[in-house]
C-alpha cells in the first residue's frame, strides 16, 4: 500500500492508476490520521483514500494548532485544491462531520464544486448542535469525558507518559467543538449519509435524522450497534456500506 505523506494536511493511499473518485476521511476530535489506516484499501483499487492529518500530533507533533471549526475546514480546503479534478466524498467522524459540514460549503463557494456525497457519523447537524459541559483546564475532567466516550483514546489516556502527548490535541480539539455552538444550518449541495451507533451517548437517530434538514439533493441514514465509537467494532458493516455507496457513484 503506497502511502503519500507529501502534503502537509493529508495522508493519501494512492491508487495503482489515477482513481475514479476519491474519499476523505476527517477524524474525530483527538483523532489522527492512523485511526482510518485500516481504510486505505477497503474501497478498491480505483478510489483514493485521503485522511486529514490534523496539526499537533504524530508527524505534525510540533505543528500549532488550529483553534476553530472554521479555521480546520480553510486550511483543509486550501489543500484539496490539486485534486478537486476527481469526485470526491466526504467522511468525517464526530468533530470530523461538522469539519466536513463547513468543508462542504467551502469548496462550493471556492472552487464551485461539490462532494458526491457527504458522510457523517455520530454529530447533530449544526442547528441541532447542543453545548456539553467539561472542564477544559482540568485533565482528569477531560479523561473522564473519553473515557465516556470510549474508543482508542481512552486507552492511551490510562498510559501517564502517552497521556502527556495526546491530552493537548484531545484538549485543543474539545475546545473546538464547545466553541462550535448551534447555527442555522445552510442546505448542502449534494446527498447526506448519516450513520450513528444505537447506544452513542450523546447523539441518537432522532437527533442526527436532523441531518436530513439540509440535504435537498438526498438523504440517508444507518443505525449499527455500538457507542459513539461503534465505527471500531462495527467497521466491516460500515466499511461496506460506504463502499456500496461508494461504488454506486460510478458514472
Amino acid at each position: 500500500m503506497a502511502v503519500d505523506i507529501r502534503s502537509t494536511w493529508l495522508r493519501r493511499f494512492t491508487t495503482p492508476a489515477p482513481p475514479r473518485l476519491r474519499l476523505l476521511c476527517l477524524p474525530h476530535a483527538g483523532g489522527s490520521a492512523s485511526f482510518f489506516h485500516p481504510w486505505g484499501r477497503a474501497f478498491g483499487d480505483d478510489v483514493e483514500v485521503m485522511v486529514a492529518r490534523y496539526p499537533g500530533r504524530q508527524e505534525r507533533i510540533a505543528d500549532p494548532f488550529v483553534t476553530t471549526m472554521e479555521g480546520m475546514a480553510d486550511a483543509l480546503v486550501a489543500e484539496l485544491g490539486p485534486y478537486t479534478d476527481t469526485p470526491l466524498a466526504v467522511f468525517g467522524h464526530s468533530m470530523g462531520a461538522s469539519i466536513g459540514y463547513e468543508l462542504t460549503l467551502r469548496l462550493r463557494e471556492r472552487y464551485g464544486v461539490a462532494p458526491s456525497a457527504l458522510l457523517v457519523s455520530g454529530r447533530k447537524p449544526p442547528h441541532l448542535l447542543t453545548p456539553r459541559e467539561t472542564d477544559l483546564d482540568d485533565d482528569d475532567s477531560i479523561a473522564r469525558e473519553v473515557g465516556r466516550l470510549g474508543g482508542t483514546d481512552a486507552a492511551l489516556l490510562a498510559d501517564p507518559d502517552l497521556r502527556e502527548l495526546v491530552l493537548p490535541a484531545i484538549r485543543t480539539d474539545f475546545r473546538i467543538v464547545a466553541d462550535y455552538p448551534a447555527r442555522p444550518g445552510v442546505p448542502l449541495p449534494c446527498p447526506v449519509v448519516a450513520y450513528v451507533g444505537d447506544s452513542d451517548p450523546d447523539v441518537d437517530p432522532v437527533s442526527v435524522s436532523g441531518w436530513s434538514d439540509l440535504a435537498p439533493q438526498g438523504f440517508d441514514m444507518v443505525v449499527l450497534p455500538g457507542d459513539h465509537f461503534y465505527l471500531i467494532d462495527r467497521r466491516t458493516e460500515l466499511v461496506a456500506d460506504i463502499r456500496a455507496r461508494l461504488e454506486a457513484l460510478r458514472p
